[in-house]
């Protein structure tokens, strides 16, 4: 799909999308031979997992560990990301 239709299915503004591209949230589509973005259903699940974790006010780089590791899981436990997830819980409960 091209990114007018990752724009609708997802609910983002396609410059939001071009910039979760740039910081490295967002992997990076194939191209057609024309040059456009062709994105792919993970690209879709990826971005919505970003707007959810920015609708609970989680920060740019928080996220961006947590798709890191997403990505690469450790094999040791995740004391990490288990700390993180429980900072910004506290932060949601203080905004309560």
């Amino acid at each position: 799909m091209q990114i007018g239709e990752l724009a609708r299915q997802t609910g983002c503004e396609v410059e939001t999308i071009r910039y979760y591209e740039r910081e490295g949230l967002l992997p990076a589509p194939a191209r057609s031979t024309s040059g456009y973005r062709r994105y792919e259903p993970q690209h879709v699940e990826q971005l919505n997992f970003i707007r959810h974790c920015r609708s609970l006010g989680m920060s740019l780089a928080d996220i961006r560990q947590l798709a890191d590791y997403h990505r690469h899981p450790a094999p040791e436990p995740c004391d990490r990301v288990n700390a993180l997830i429980d900072d910004q819980i506290r932060r949601v409960h203080s905004q309560i």
